[in-house]
């Protein structure tokens, strides 16, 4: 079975690579040279290069030259992982098997853009790892294969990124072979319990004092590397949070939030609405003083 593959993100090469150990008859790949708004964005040539599989440069993923260079390989099926497009009728129809796409969420929940930094922003405790079949919705076709993942506390967005690519890894061989074999089950999603999550902005990101001391750390956990950090404003400038950790406060409900508790070159104490956050991880050009506020 040859396949085409998409992508342009770190999450893509893993998958990519999965594929090349085993084996898989990759006829050619989509990918892009760069990326301005995926900040784990990866260029799949390299890898490519390194495995002889021609690849297509495109900012357009249903462009007409696009779709002809992948028409030209003559697929059995497209994998999609890791493209931030819809992906139109034309390409999707392309093959017999259509165009399998990856969400990782616990679809048919939470379809829509940033799925893992909500999930964290959001404190949810379980996630998924989910294939499906794409048409031309977001995140609506009928599910291949998938699998829950439980969340820890200490798990922030590089650590559940790991997570979920491990899963996928031990899903997509599976899932190939079925899709080789023709043995593949679908399953439609019910369209009672689909809610959409909306594109973040910047202003998602800003650390707001008067906020739970855990809304904060879901934040900055939700937001760190590979992604691109929860800020907050200092001396007029937006300053990155990489990592914090929550502090239980005692006998300071009188205490303003935002005001800076406590400073050393190893973390910032800062009061917030039910406890402290200890920054521990940020990019303060100058250190706070104890008594200021943010």
């Amino acid at each position: 079975m040859k396949i085409v593959f998409i992508g342009t993100v770190e999450f893509s090469a893993r998958m990519l690579s999965k594929l090349i150990t085993m084996n898989v008859d990759v006829g050619g790949v989509v990918t892009k040279k760069k990326s301005s708004f995926n900040s784990d964005f990866f260029n799949l040539a390299p890898l490519c290069s390194s495995a002889n599989i021609p690849c297509e440069f495109t900012e357009d993923i249903n462009s007409e030259d696009t779709v002809c260079w992948i028409k030209s390989l003559n697929p059995d099926a497209i994998f999609c992982f890791g493209w931030s497009n819809l992906i139109k009728t034309d390409l999707l129809n392309l093959t017999k098997l259509g165009v399998i796409g990856f969400h990782p969420v616990k679809l048919p929940s939470n379809r829509g853009r940033h799925p893992i930094i909500w999930t964290l922003a959001l404190g949810l405790d379980e996630t998924a790892s989910t294939f499906f079949i794409m048409d031309e919705g977001a995140d609506s076709g009928d599910i291949l294969s998938q699998k829950t993942i439980q969340i820890s506390y200490e798990d922030n967005a590089k650590s559940l990124y790991n997570k979920i690519a491990d899963t996928a890894e031990l899903q997509l061989e599976q899932l190939y072979h079925e899709l080789k074999c023709h043995r593949f089950v679908r399953i439609k999603q019910d369209s009672s319990k689909v809610n959409y999550w909306r594109k973040r902005t910047t202003q998602d990101g800003l650390i707001n004092w008067n906020m739970s001391s855990k809304a904060i750390y879901n934040l900055v956990r939700a937001l760190t590397k590979p992604y691109v950090g929860a800020h907050l404003i200092y001396n007029h400038e937006n300053t990155i949070v990489w990592r914090a950790e929550e502090l239980s406060c005692k006998n300071m409900d009188n205490i303003e939030p935002g005001k800076i508790l406590k400073v050393s070159d190893s973390f910032i104490n800062v009061k917030c609405y039910n406890g402290a956050i200890k920054i521990l991880e940020h990019e303060f050009k100058m250190l706070p003083k104890v008594g200021e506020y943010l």
